[in-house]
């Protein structure tokens, strides 16, 4: 093809998605069906992941839920459980009733299975997806959510925990994905989400591992993104999801202007996970929560360093984080004294 008719083919096709783009803001898309299919859940023991697994029980997934505390992701097995018990239960009304039933699913489809894994250690997320795929099946959506924050300035954060915050937030998803994404491309058939943060498309201080980490997931999810379109693999979807502060206590403290406070609030956890959710099965590529992030993250993009300096300064972003580290700091204090250390 003429490089000059390539170009203009290029040219109308960028326009075609930004029309696309905003026809998703007008039109409601419907959601595709996740009913039977086995959904893996990361670090599902709490909070956003248990509000993911839950919402995903709701549509009648098959759930697979991971986290390192055994006893929090049972917990969570058994909310799930009670979902699925009254799913059965209004089945069953309207069975009696005569009614139709819509995504209808044999009792032995809907079941939970909870696993404790370290993702952030390869050998027992290998181990682990081995014991799934016997004992469950082929994942069909990962939903990459574990995620861990040091809560230290750089000079006064041991190794360890930045190698820890790495591991669990970045280098996990290579894992994970490595372990379901061939699968995924032999049936051409799947989706990998990537539960990241907003602190992946801009940063702030006194956080820094946490933000290389999650720029680090954001990178390898943009990457992957590439090479499934690369390979012409469209049946494996991909969206990265990067709210704001959400109010799960992971972040406990933190603050920006207070008169910029009300119109900037943190995210409720339930309505962070329904957006993301929506966005998952209408096979959103991105999702930034609220929709003011992406304004922030194209204005980083285009202005001048310090002109981004100042505007953070204005809004009080530059040390949003100094309150919560100094909230972590003296609560690790306080039970250092307790226990004698």
């Amino acid at each position: 093809m003429n490089i000059v008719v390539e170009f203009f083919v290029v040219m109308f096709r960028v326009l075609w998605a930004f029309v696309m783009a905003a026809a998703r803001w007008l039109v409601p898309l419907r959601e595709k069906s996740v009913a039977g299919q086995v959904c893996l859940v990361t670090g599902a023991g709490s909070g956003l992941g248990r509000l993911f697994a839950l919402e995903l029980a709701r549509r009648r997934a098959l759930l697979v839920l991971w986290d390192i505390n055994g006893q929090s992701n049972e917990e969570t097995a058994d909310m799930v459980r009670l979902i699925y018990r009254d799913l059965e239960a209004a089945d069953a009304r309207r069975d009696n009733d005569g009614a139709e039933k819509e995504d209808e699913l044999p009792h032995c489809s809907l079941q939970v299975h909870a696993y404790t894994c370290d993702v952030s250690k390869r050998e027992s997320v290998y181990l682990t997806a081995d014991r799934v795929r016997r004992e469950v099946g082929d994942v069909y959506l990962l939903l990459n959510n574990a995620g861990v924050v040091s809560g230290h300035h750089l000079l006064e954060c041991p190794d360890e925990l930045i190698e820890r915050t790495m591991m669990v937030n970045c280098h996990a998803h290579f894992w994970t994905t490595k372990a379901f994404l061939p699968k995924m491309l032999e049936l051409n058939h799947g989706h990998i989400v990537t539960v990241a943060s907003s602190l992946g498309l801009f940063s702030t201080a006194g956080v820094e591992d946490y933000c290389a980490s999650k720029f680090g997931a954001v990178g390898f999810h943009e990457s992957l993104s590439h090479e499934l379109k690369a390979a012409e693999k469209d049946g494996v979807k991909m969206t990265l999801v990067c709210p704001y502060l959400v109010d799960t206590g992971m972040f406990r403290g933190c603050r920006i202007r207070k008169e910029i406070e009300p119109f900037l609030p943190p995210l409720k956890p339930d309505y962070c996970v329904k957006q993301a959710i929506r966005a998952i099965l209408t096979d959103q590529p991105m999702i930034s929560t609220p929709r003011l992030m992406y304004m922030v993250t194209c204005m980083k993009s285009i202005l001048p360093f310090e002109a981004v300096v100042c505007m953070y300064r204005f809004l009080g972003a530059d040390k949003c984080m100094y309150p919560f580290i100094a909230q972590r700091k003296q609560a690790m204090n306080n039970n250092e004294a307790k226990n004698g250390i």
